[in-house]
């Protein structure tokens, strides 16, 4: 695994970690916390979602699902 493709698999990572320890956010909220684009927090939440473990049931604002989740 290349050095960026490691970076990104950490970051949303820690993205998930945050929506779950925060309850409900925004995605501004995340790209602040974590110092990145809208951009870049949006293609990271597409893989949490393809992965069904976040969803926005309001428009912008994030939370996590109920799928069980084996963080190591």
């Amino acid at each position: 695994m290349n050095h960026a493709t490691s970076r990104m698999l950490t970051r949303v990572k820690a993205v998930y970690l945050y929506i779950r320890e925060k309850g409900t956010v925004s995605t501004q909220e995340i790209a602040e916390e974590f110092g990145t684009t809208d951009r870049t927090v949006q293609r990271d939440l597409n893989i949490l979602t393809y992965n069904g473990l976040v969803k926005s049931p309001v428009r912008g604002k994030w939370k996590t699902t109920a799928k069980p989740v084996n963080i190591s």
